[in-house]
């Protein structure tokens, strides 16, 4: 704002995937304990993309590409019984690891309850300061 001493308020791009499909390990029945399951990914990160627009440079970039490589490894490994602790675990991932400031992620679990199309958790992290 003219004449203010306020600094204009930070705009924050986004940053996402979708539909990132990873066989995982995961759930609490007996039976679940036996096969691998497909679960579903979606986030939203926000990074600030001026830098990279300007740069035309790939290193510039929260490599969307990276992060999905990184969580395909982390989740095709994991043995979790809870799709909550498996969504704050790849969370903490992106926040550390690829330096974006607030995370949204939602994990859905296709076909874990007769009638629904899948069922999951919807998360929303930041880095602490």
């Amino acid at each position: 704002m003219r004449g203010t001493n306020h600094e204009p308020t930070a705009r924050m791009d986004k940053v996402f995937i979708e539909g990132l499909e990873i066989e995982a390990l995961i759930g609490i029945y007996d039976w679940e304990r036996r096969i691998r399951q497909t679960l579903v990914f979606d986030l939203e990160m926000s990074f600030d993309n001026r830098v990279p627009a300007a740069s035309d440079d790939i290193a510039d970039t929260l490599d969307y590409k990276a992060v999905s490589k990184r969580l395909i490894e982390y989740v095709g490994a994991s043995d979790f019984g809870l799709v909550e602790t498996l969504a704050e675990r790849c969370a903490a991932i992106v926040l550390e690891e690829f330096g974006v400031s607030q995370v949204r992620l939602k994990l859905s679990k296709p076909g874990a309850v007769r009638g629904a199309k899948a069922v999951g958790v919807m998360i929303q992290r930041e880095r602490a300061p």
